[in-house]
């Protein structure tokens, strides 16, 4: 989502091509041995397998509204969002995987993640400012996916600030471009 999205906002140009995880094609396993989304392939062959660093690439394309500002806090919290988070994120959301806890003991390691993006979305409408960045985008995703695991739960959680900040991704024209289905994509 996140890597759809720098692509959509920097306008480059690239073909996007919906795999079922079920039915790996061919074509790209051979351009990433690792058999999981995101890929973008190059036109100079180059394989680009990181969602982030696919982000990354787009923005050095082109950053018309300054995504990828210089704040001191925006890439320590990427990376916070990117270990930290996303493994208390995967535990509370397959907790049945990892039983050593119950779910919720996971949610409360994933909200210390919470509680840090509701201070600064205290003191500004976005995480590291007052207009978008790349923090924002970088992150948005798995706090999307946090909010899903118990809807219920998190309609009730306090977190004010950050629920505007997620209805407000939510609602974008950006987001919900992305959101598009495309049929599957298939070698023959």
């Amino acid at each position: 989502m996140r890597a759809r999205m720098a692509l959509r906002y920097s306008n480059v140009e690239v073909e996007i091509r919906e795999i079922s995880l079920k039915q790996k094609p061919a074509a790209m396993i051979a351009a990433s041995p690792k058999a999981t989304v995101p890929v973008l392939v190059l036109a100079s062959g180059e394989v680009i397998e990181q969602s982030l660093d696919i982000m990354n690439w787009a923005l050095e394309k082109s950053d018309v509204d300054h995504w990828n500002i210089q704040h001191s806090e925006q890439e320590e919290l990427i990376l916070s969002n990117d270990t930290t988070f996303k493994k208390s994120l995967d535990q509370y959301k397959y907790a049945i995987r990892f039983p050593e806890h119950p779910a919720e003991v996971y949610r409360a390691q994933g909200e210390v993640f919470l509680q840090r993006l509701e201070a600064l979305l205290e003191q500004n409408i976005y995480l590291c400012r007052d207009s978008i960045s790349k923090a924002d985008i970088a992150i948005f995703p798995f706090v999307r996916q946090f909010s899903m695991v118990d809807e219920a739960w998190f309609k009730t959680a306090h977190y004010p600030a950050l629920k505007v900040w997620l209805e407000h991704l939510l609602q974008s024209a950006l987001f919900i471009d992305v959101m598009q289905k495309y049929p599957v994509w298939s070698e023959a």
